[in-house]
């Protein structure tokens, strides 16, 4: 057995996400019929993180074990060969040890949620970024990040078929920048549970628009219920930027 990591870009766009779903296309499938059609090997693979429907991915990581032993760049350039024409390739394949999983070997995850502010509607960015028309005050939506930075119960930032056996996160990076009319929210932690960058992101916007203040951020993560925080921003804006491993 050989098992290697693969480093992962995808568009999120018509896909039902990362994990097999019993209808539609993921990603974690279409990677795996172009390895089976590489090599003749039906595997499964394991993700670093499971990406909701729409949701994209810079540097998603993944890890799988083939039989016999292959050069690398020979199953990274044969399995994206056969994927295609689906929007996802790999970027980068090594050998690891056989102690090696994408997902309980990573320390850290990090994600950036993309805004275009501005009035006119979206053409080159239109499924790749949240539109919101209204123009936000990012001063005030950093204020409120702030809040959010550190050790919490982030039961009201998470989806009501979270899985994650506790709530408590630690959230070391809530960072807001505008660039004109291009806003990235850039945000890390070691984890996240489900839905809780969008539903933070969410939040934030209603204090970009004036509708929130900063202790209504501090009442919504007292609250500990998902009703009392904002709505979870579009999947489409959210990308998974890079995942942390120990050298």
């Amino acid at each position: 057995m050989a098992r290697y990591k693969v480093t992962i870009e995808y568009d999120g766009t018509g896909l039902v996400g990362w994990q097999r779903q019993k209808t539609g296309a993921s990603v974690q499938q279409t990677i795996e019929e172009g390895i089976f059609a590489y090599c003749g090997e039906d595997i499964r693979i394991q993700g670093a993180g499971r990406t909701d429907a729409g949701v994209h991915a810079l540097a998603q990581v993944a890890s799988f074990d083939l039989q016999e032993e292959h050069d690398p760049a020979t199953v990274m350039n044969a399995v994206n060969h056969h994927m295609r024409p689906a929007r996802v390739v790999i970027l980068d394949c090594v050998r690891v040890t056989d102690e090696f999983n994408a997902r309980f070997s990573a320390h850290g995850r990090h994600y950036v949620y993309r805004i275009c502010n501005r009035h006119s509607r979206l053409a080159l960015n239109m499924g790749r970024a949240w539109h919101i028309r209204q123009e936000l005050d990012t001063d005030a939506m950093q204020e409120a990040a702030n809040l959010l930075i550190g050790n919490h119960d982030f039961s009201s930032f998470r989806a009501v078929a979270c899985q994650a056996k506790s709530p408590i996160k630690t959230l070391d990076q809530l960072e807001i920048v505008r660039n004109g009319v291009d806003i990235s929210i850039y945000v890390s932690a070691p984890s996240f549970l489900h839905n809780q960058v969008r539903a933070m992101v969410g939040t934030l916007s209603l204090v970009g628009k004036g509708q929130w203040n900063n202790q209504d951020v501090l009442d919504a993560l007292a609250a500990k219920d998902r009703q009392k925080a904002g709505p979870n921003a579009p999947a489409h804006g959210l990308y998974l930027a890079k995942v942390d491993y120990p050298c």
